[in-house]
């Protein structure tokens, strides 16, 4: 069963704040493909933009550059192996969904798919910097809608509720570390 409630797009900066690696879904054309990107953070509140950076020699670039929006999912820790499975292989060579394990559902305001099983979807439509886009590899995008599992992220906290649904963070080499402990200050 999927768990899913809307977040307030003034507060979707929250569901990146804390630097997670996420899937970069991405559709054109009847083709999809996904990717992971450590590289992708808020840049603004309202309306709520974030960066991602995405390789010109990648499909997801193709069908993003092709079609204009992307979906940003945060997976869980439990999702680690089939984030390295899709960050390491070309969805020119096979369907990366299918060799990793993973399954989707539909964006409500776009046509890239949602990731099951994640924490936290973000639909993203590109706001064309074509500079940025062609030097830097660098994607700035409006979110246009933002969701999260209510059972680790509600009233725009993070409350990770075991060690296998805590998002990631991928270092190198096949290595990631958890979200640690929340504390204030």
């Amino acid at each position: 069963m999927r768990h899913y409630q809307a977040v307030e797009l003034t507060k979707a900066y929250r569901l990146l704040n804390h630097g997670p690696t996420t899937l970069v879904s991405s559709a054109h054309a009847g083709r999809t493909n996904v990717m992971a990107a450590s590289w992708a953070m808020p840049l603004d509140f309202d309306p709520p933009k974030v960066v991602v950076v995405i390789d010109k020699s990648t499909l997801t670039r193709e069908l993003i550059e092709a079609s204009g929006e992307f979906a940003l999912n945060i997976p869980t820790r439990a999702l680690a192996e089939a984030t390295l499975v899709v960050g390491s292989s070309s969805g020119r060579d096979h369907d990366k969904f299918a060799a990793a394990g993973l399954t989707t559902f539909p964006a409500e305001h776009i046509g890239a798919p949602l990731v099951d099983g994640c924490l936290a979807w973000l639909e993203c439509r590109v706001i064309p910097e074509a500079n940025n886009e062609a030097r830097y590899d660098l994607f700035i995008a409006e979110v246009v809608a933002a969701w999260a599992d209510p059972r680790a992220f509600s009233n725009g906290r993070w409350h990770f509720a075991d060690q296998e649904q805590r998002s990631v963070h991928y270092l190198a080499g096949g290595a990631f570390f958890a979200t640690g402990q929340a504390f204030e200050v």
